[in-house]
């Protein structure tokens, strides 16, 4: 089983970040642009106020935002000097360590903030997250017990858990816990795609449903699109898949596994050879080094009696994979009709 959420969502959910937008129209500012602005604007503040405790951390996070660690870590240190009493830095330096890839530092940093504050909330649930990370199970659930006794409403602490059941095998907790997740937040995609692929692996018509509501949540997810078709697909929806593949391709113009996926289901399953050779095209289109899908438009060729196409397109997958079996026995089977 493929869990879905692994050290890059629990690290997003551990600093809280939010994402900065690509340069938008009409003249607007890129999501760069804006936070250099911030930062020319609390660089004055600070220049005029220099013993303001919270304007160094602002600062900090400004500068975690645009990836300058270094100046982070400055900032949240003199941030500190100045007021060594306040939780909410503590959190923000465990942000920076983990942002430098030093989880000691972060736990003891996260430690010191909840000694400080015991009933914080968001560090106690940082705690729980980074205990998941480390694969702390013990922790993560004692820490996920703390927040959902502060508050039980708390679906990203559910979250939280559901993983590290998964994670040691106790899936039919962890299916309570993520539902009880997405009912307490109807828009928490992450929730809704782990409760798809527990169900895709039973075969169970739920999982469509839980994949739809994570595309309710973000329409274009390139993940949602494709485990939605995968799971149509191996449940011998092919109509379905088809339109959940087209639908990635057009959101992702480079993503070539959804024509190759249209390709392979015309091939095998829907036997429309020329349909077949249309999409393995456009997924060559998409990755000219894509051997597979060399071969099985060679495959497609050849059930189309296009044989010199065939040979042609197995010699290509050849070249691009070394000792390619497949394509090695599709040259050894044409050999006679492309000979004549």
């Amino acid at each position: 089983m493929r869990i879905f959420i692994l050290w890059a969502v629990c690290l997003l959910t551990i600093l809280n970040l939010a994402c900065t937008r690509g340069t938008e129209k009409h003249g607007k500012l890129s999501g760069e642009d804006s936070l250099r602005v911030t930062l020319a604007d609390l660089n004055r503040q600070i220049a005029t106020d220099e013993k303001d405790a919270g304007l160094y951390e602002q600062r900090a996070k400004l500068y975690i935002s645009l990836k300058e660690i270094n100046q982070a870590l400055n900032d949240i240190n003199k941030s500190l000097q100045i007021d060594p009493k306040k939780a909410a830095s503590y959190i923000t330096l465990s942000d920076i360590y983990l942002l430098m890839g030093q989880p000691q530092n972060c736990e003891e940093s996260l430690q010191k903030a909840v000694s400080l504050d015991p009933k914080n909330i968001n560090a106690n649930l940082k705690l729980a997250n980074l205990y998941l990370i480390v694969k702390d199970y013990k922790k993560v659930d004692q820490y996920v017990k703390e927040v959902l006794s502060l508050d039980k409403t708390n679906s990203t602490a559910r979250f939280t858990r559901a993983i590290a059941l998964l994670e040691t095998g106790d899936t039919a907790h962890a299916v309570g816990d993520l539902m009880d997740a997405v009912k307490l937040n109807q828009s928490y995609f992450e929730a809704y795609m782990q409760l798809g692929e527990l169900f895709a692996i039973r075969k169970d018509p739920l999982a469509a449903a839980y994949f739809n509501n994570a595309l309710r949540v973000r329409p274009n997810s390139k993940e949602a699109l494709y485990n939605l078709g995968m799971f149509y697909q191996e449940s011998g929806q092919y109509e379905k898949a088809i339109a959940a593949y087209e639908v990635l391709g057009k959101a992702d113009t480079t993503f070539r596994d959804a024509p190759y996926n249209i390709g392979y289901i015309n091939l095998v399953y829907l036997q429309d050879f020329t349909k077949a050779v249309e999409y393995f095209s456009k997924a060559i289109a998409r990755d000219p080094k894509y051997a597979e899908s060399w071969y099985n438009r060679g495959l497609s060729y050849e059930q189309l009696k296009e044989y010199q196409k065939a040979y042609d397109d197995y010699q290509k997958s050849l070249k691009l994979k070394v000792n390619y079996e497949k394509a090695i026995t599709g040259l050894n089977r044409l050999d006679k009709w492309v000979r004549k």
